[in-house]
């Protein structure tokens, strides 16, 4: 890992770990999602932000939570997430991404793990890489981080799970296309049928 890549990677750790002894302390349950959860399963580096999956319910009181550490706080106009700033580092509280709320279910799906020495439920990969491709659109048709997550972490994915709760998504489907035709993923099998 290249030297500016790793010190980025410590400043997203640093501040993943305040973040989360900040909703700790506030009693919410959360989960490390995004490219840190993949990180943290085995996958490439991330320098792009601090992502949290947490209950709609819960996330004006994460705001606050987060906010008592000093960082600056935004609520924006998108609705399904609420931004905030550790310096220029960003950490994304997301309740309602592009496959919908976060639910028991996606909680029931985290796993337990140490990550930068501090233990944290994190999100299931299958739910990060739905997420990701359910991003996917026409403004932003960009399969490069999906497709280094399938060719990094390939084994541990449920790609029957992924598939179904993706299938919907035209850019789902290209990724598909994509994965199997690059060797990282069988055909599926039904589809023929």
């Amino acid at each position: 890992m290249p030297s500016q890549t790793r010190e980025i990677q410590h400043v997203l750790i640093a501040t993943m770990k305040r973040a989360a002894a900040a909703l700790r302390e506030a009693d919410i349950e959360f989960m490390l999602g995004g490219g840190l959860a993949a990180w943290a399963r085995g996958g490439p580096p991330t320098d792009h932000d601090v992502d949290f999956y947490l209950r709609e319910e819960d996330a004006e009181a994460a705001l606050a939570a987060v906010e008592t550490t000093g960082m600056r706080v935004e609520r924006p106009p998108e609705e399904w997430l609420f931004k905030a700033y550790d310096g220029s580092t960003l950490v994304d509280l997301i309740f309602c991404p592009a496959g919908g709320p976060i639910e028991d279910a996606h909680f029931a799906r985290a796993t337990s793990m140490e990550v930068g020495a501090q233990t944290l439920l994190v999100a299931s990969i299958d739910d990060v890489l739905v997420t990701k491709l359910l991003a996917l659109s026409e403004q932003e048709p960009n399969f490069q981080a999906v497709l280094e997550l399938a060719r990094a972490l390939r084994e541990q994915f449920d790609w029957e799970f992924v598939r179904s709760c993706s299938g919907e998504s035209p850019f789902a489907r290209a990724f598909f296309t994509l994965v199997e035709e690059l060797g990282i993923v069988e055909p599926d099998r039904t589809a023929a049928a």
